[in-house]
């Protein structure tokens, strides 16, 4: 995994990969924007009449927007790479697993679409689960942290392996693969939570991520 780590950071220059990580990150900036802009509009509609009314729904907008952000870049990043995860797999399937491009099948918009759609919701849904399993391992100062590492470790694990996995096999064998990988795939995870916890680097992780998921994938396919 270190080799494939390395071999990653090492194709972050690539032009389709900086072309992945400009158009993903500026639809997800989108997004988090129109969300700003909605609670501002829905705040200003709702205070109208109040003469504080538009600073309200300003300071409303800003506080959601940042708390989203924090909250949710990791499910919103993820989904959006995953539009687009297909020139980061062929890239690193050039350079390093040429045989396995040649019988690679682009993964359909739809159906990128829909695992994108599916890998927040399960985000969202798992993590909100366990928010009172959160709560209650605060007063052991380290067990919340080990929990949302395990358990977005397991998440992250599937959903990178899923990008690579839609290229070469079809959702039957996705099925069995993910029950063969199922361990390996959460050191993947752990390693793509470990980069979305570091300011700076996690605008970075999603496109990493990927690249380390190409390795993981054919190097487990050996």
């Amino acid at each position: 995994m270190v080799t494939a780590f390395a071999l990653s950071l090492g194709q972050l220059g690539d032009r389709a990969v900086l072309t992945v990580l400009g158009r993903s990150l500026a639809v997800t900036l989108a997004l988090f924007a129109l969300l700003g802009a909605g609670v501002w509009w829905a705040v200003d509609l709702l205070l109208a009449q109040q003469a504080f009314g538009g600073a309200l729904a300003s300071a409303a907008a800003v506080v959601v927007s940042i708390l989203a952000f924090w909250l949710l870049f990791r499910a919103v990043a993820i989904a959006v790479v995953g539009l687009f995860a297909d020139d980061i797999v062929a890239a690193v399937e050039r350079r390093h697993y040429p045989a396995a491009l040649a019988s690679a099948r682009d993964v359909p918009f739809a159906r990128a679409l829909r695992m994108g759609l599916a890998s927040a919701l399960r985000f969202v849904g798992v993590n909100l689960l366990l928010l009172p399993g959160y709560i209650l391992l605060l007063a052991t100062g380290i067990g919340t942290a080990a929990l949302f590492l395990a358990a977005n470790a397991w998440l992250l694990g599937r959903d990178l392996g899923d990008m690579v996995a839609a290229r070469h096999l079809s959702p039957e064998a996705m099925q069995a693969w993910r029950r063969t990988t199922a361990a390996r795939r959460f050191i993947l995870g752990m390693i793509g939570t470990g980069l979305f916890l570091v300011p700076f680097v996690n605008i970075l992780a999603p496109v990493i991520g990927a690249a380390l998921a190409t390795h993981f994938y054919h190097r487990n396919r050996r």
